[in-house]
C-alpha cells in the first residue's frame, strides 16, 4: 500500500500548480493553443505627440497579444505584434481604425505576416 502525503503537503503541491501555470507565462499558454500570427506594422498620420505608443501597449495588452510599438524618426509609428491569429487579426483593425483618441490614421501598412511556432516576446512594450 502506497503511503499518502500528509494533508498540507498535498494542499502546498495543488497550490503550486497554478504557479507553474503563471511561471510558464503568456508565451507557453498561446503557444499551446492556436496558430500564432506574427506581423510587422507602421502606422502613418498624426500618431504622434498623441499618446498613441501608450494606448498601443494597453490595446495590446487588453487583446491578449505581444510585441512592440516605437516612433520612428520619420513621424510614424512601428513595431510587430504577435499572438493567436484572431487576436492579430484584432490588434490590425485596431491600428487602422481606432488608434489614440487625439490620433489620426491616414493608413496602416502590415508587413512581413507568417506564421509561427512560438513567440519571440514575453509581452507588449514601448521602445524608445
Amino acid at each position: 500500500m502506497r503511503a499518502r502525503p500528509p494533508p498540507a503537503a498535498a494542499a502546498a503541491a495543488a497550490c503550486r500548480a497554478p504557479l507553474r501555470l503563471l511561471r510558464t507565462g503568456l508565451a507557453a499558454a498561446m503557444s499551446a493553443a492556436r496558430p500564432l500570427k506574427s506581423v510587422d506594422y507602421e502606422v502613418f498620420g498624426r500618431v504622434q505627440g498623441v499618446c498613441f505608443r501608450m494606448y498601443t501597449e494597453d490595446e495590446a495588452k487588453k487583446i491578449g497579444v505581444v510585441g512592440w510599438v516605437k516612433n520612428t524618426s520619420k513621424g510614424t509609428v512601428t513595431g510587430q505584434v504577435q499572438g493567436p491569429e484572431e487576436k492579430v487579426n484584432s490588434m490590425m483593425s485596431w491600428l487602422s481604425k481606432v488608434g489614440s483618441p487625439s490620433s489620426r490614421i491616414d493608413r496602416t501598412n502590415f508587413s512581413n505576416e507568417k506564421t509561427i511556432s512560438k513567440l519571440e516576446y514575453s509581452n507588449f512594450s514601448i521602445r524608445y
